[in-house]
């Protein structure tokens, strides 16, 4: 039976986005993801990250470093007792040139990545919820059909861009929101 997952962008919601981010010294979790994972593993929701990774199509890094950077990422989730399903990245972005340089349908706002994994990993989007920090990432939430994207946003420049269910200054704040949460342990209003 298909399970609900936790979608997670990665730079600016999983790790602090310093802007193309491929080097294991240049990588700093956000605080409080951990324990906000941790939290949906125990109660049986796969985690999954979905990444534009234009820096591959820019030629700035290549898979290479990119699958060195994950493949460390996900040993520190794991030993964080919060696994990771899957990881999902985007390598393209229309304006780069060469093979990389195109209009795909995984680069969100489009919905690619998240379809992906729900096929992979066979979840159920409509009880999914998305955390991001951009427009971008609920629009894409919403195109695939997840049902609560939440924005994590401290200045209000992307709400007016999107309709997220719910808007949170830091991830640390959202982690907090669940200590006055419903009684399923999740923030009023979430699935």
């Amino acid at each position: 039976m298909p399970r609900p997952a936790l979608f997670l962008d990665r730079d600016g919601i999983v790790n602090v986005d310093h802007g193309y981010v491929y080097r294991i010294e240049d990588f700093t979790f956000v605080d409080g993801i951990l324990a906000l994972c941790r939290h949906f593993h125990a109660a049986g929701w796969p985690l999954v990250v979905v990444t534009n990774q234009s820096g591959i199509a820019r030629g700035y890094y290549g898979e290479a470093e990119f699958g060195a950077l994950t493949a460390w990422m996900c040993a520190r989730f794991a030993a964080a007792g919060a696994p990771l399903a899957g990881v999902y990245h985007c390598p393209h972005h229309p304006d780069a040139s060469g093979p990389l340089g195109i209009d795909c349908m995984c680069r969100k706002p489009r919905p690619g990545l998240i379809v992906q994994a729900a096929r992979d990993l066979d979840l159920d989007l409509g009880r999914s919820v998305l955390v991001g920090d951009k427009a971008r990432d609920v629009e894409a939430a919403r195109r695939a059909g997840i049902g609560s994207a939440w924005l994590v946003s401290d200045d209000g420049a992307e709400i007016g861009a999107c309709a997220p269910d719910a808007v949170f200054a830091s991830v640390e704040r959202l982690v907090a929101a669940f200590a006055l949460s419903t009684p399923t342990g999740h923030p009023a209003g979430a699935p």
